[in-house]
């Protein structure tokens, strides 16, 4: 074991000052910390650092690194003044020193003995464009340099690759195995659940791909405390990093005191998700775009009224790991508009015509309102009406005609995209505009909207109601709303 915090903590900075405020920073929260001494500018600046270091002593578990270029570092020096750094850190009170496989292959074995026999050495390998073909092989020439513990990190385009990198650890306490990338994330935040020695996470500055802070890995995701026990949760989507799900209920979960975590999946492949489940012990699901229809043939059973809305937003794994599907979106809508407007009567468009607005036109439909469908391929806007009981529109009627209510149930003007809007400022003729895209807060449209003295109802309400009718279905449990609402407002004030 390298230590009984299995949190890592990595400090990279330029200047010695400014890597001594994140080291003080990082053993604030954890004292498992990484020094990324490549980070550092100059050989002076090392000296300085390391000078500092070793008059301090901090009482923590010190991983001293100074990486090459060759190994995806940025330290250009020479191998020989690689070992050197190294043994001064050791010196300077680091207990372990990070050795990359690149050097291991230059060097003499007696060199390594000389200088750096008073630390313990994790020997690395990191793979940062593509996943090696034989991670046993590599951990096998890492075992053969005698070190305490191993570390491989690979960069992994699937979640089948992220379950090839953490099957390293499998029975072996000496081992860390980091999967690297955006797919990645939820398999980095698992990692020590998985039998990983270590996580790593960036105190100011990330130093891999899908590396998260170390603020929000202890913070949102409380990983120091997950084990096998821990319920695994999460929102599957492509993309996925607007997601505020995380914050909502991580925040739900800690408030009511229950061993669970809920991970951002950004799923490319539905069958690659699917076939991770069991290994990640996942417990259920949100499912977002585009995969909110797709998901439905991957299901063993589905609620009725998603059936019949044709797109599902919660997943809930049963025993023997069946997959039944709900849609609380319908929920969500409701929530968010029945105290604004009376709905029965109403004639609404919604623009869109994807998972999302079969919720809406469904959950409207059924309320007594006339609904109108607009969207970008006439087509998928006459086939939505025909479902839900509507009327296709042509996008060139909508400014000739007008509606109590415009709901957006597309993705245009979602966070980073805050400058698009689906409609014009002319098109909204109507007394409610309603947008389901709860990041921004205030899009585009709902600004354009304002700007007309049009009411605007934020997509935060719909987004806080499916969200709590999810965790009552996976916890059996009253969802503390407050918590959920201030955690998602606090997050977009961020």
């Amino acid at each position: 074991m390298i230590s009984s915090e299995k949190i890592c903590g990595v400090v990279a900075a330029s200047t010695a000052g400014e890597m001594w405020r994140d080291l003080t920073k990082a053993l604030r929260r954890t004292r498992t910390v990484e020094l990324r001494l490549d980070y550092l500018t100059s050989e002076g600046e090392i000296g300085k650092f390391l000078k500092k270091l070793g008059s301090a002593r901090p009482r923590a578990t010190l991983i001293a690194t100074c990486r090459r270029r060759a190994a995806g570092g940025h330290y250009r020096g020479s191998p020989a003044k690689q070992l050197l750094h190294l043994s001064e850190a050791l010196r300077s009170g680091c207990q372990w020193f990070d050795l990359d496989i690149e050097t291991a292959r230059l060097v003499p074995r007696e060199l390594l003995s000389v200088l750096l026999a008073d630390g313990k050495m994790l020997a690395s390998a990191h793979f940062f464009r593509s996943m090696p073909k034989g991670l046993r092989e590599v951990a096998a020439e890492l075992d053969r340099l005698r070190p305490s513990a191993i570390k491989i990190a690979a960069v992994c385009g699937s979640l089948g690759e992220c379950l090839r990198v953490m099957r390293v650890a499998k029975g072996r306490r000496d081992v860390v195995a980091i999967p690297m990338g955006e797919a990645a994330l939820p398999a980095r935040i698992l990692s020590t659940r998985q039998g990983s020695a270590l996580a790593y996470a960036a105190v100011t500055e990330a130093t891999a791909p899908g590396q998260v802070s170390l603020e929000e890995m202890l913070d949102v995701y409380r990983a120091g405390h997950l084990t096998k026990k821990t319920r695994v949760y999460g929102v599957i989507g492509n993309p996925i990093g607007h997601s505020l799900s995380p914050q909502m209920h991580n925040a739900a979960f800690e408030a009511r005191r229950i061993d669970g975590v809920y991970l951002p999946f950004l799923v490319r492949d539905l069958r690659d998700f699917a076939g991770a489940i069991p290994h990640l012990g996942v417990r259920g699901f949100s499912v977002t775009i585009p995969h909110k229809q797709a998901i439905l043939r991957f299901l063993d059973g589905c609620d009725p009224l998603a059936r019949a809305i044709g797109a599902v937003n919660t997943v809930v794994v049963r025993g023997g790991g069946k997959l039944y599907g709900y849609n609380t979106d319908y929920v969500g809508v409701l929530t968010a508009l029945s105290r604004r407007i009376p709905l029965r009567g109403s004639r609404v468009l919604i623009v869109g015509a994807g998972g999302a607005a079969r919720a809406v036109a469904f959950a409207l439909g059924e309320s007594g309102a006339s609904v109108c469908i607009a969207a970008r391929r006439i087509s998928r806007a006459k086939a939505l009406a025909r479902d839900a009981g509507g009327e296709a529109l042509e996008r060139r009627e909508v400014r000739r005609q007008f509606f109590d209510a415009i709901v957006n149930a597309t993705p245009v003007g979602m966070h980073p995209h805050d400058d698009a809007s689906p409609l014009e400022a002319t098109e909204l003729n109507c007394r409610l505009v309603f947008d389901t895209i709860y990041r921004p807060q205030q899009t585009k449209l709902l600004r354009l909207a304002a700007r007309r003295h049009i009411e605007t109802v934020s997509g935060v309400e719909m987004f806080l109601a499916q969200g709590a009718a999810q965790w009552e279905i996976w916890t059996g449990e009253r969802a503390p709303v407050a918590v959920m609402r201030r955690a998602v407002v606090w997050a977009l004030s961020e």
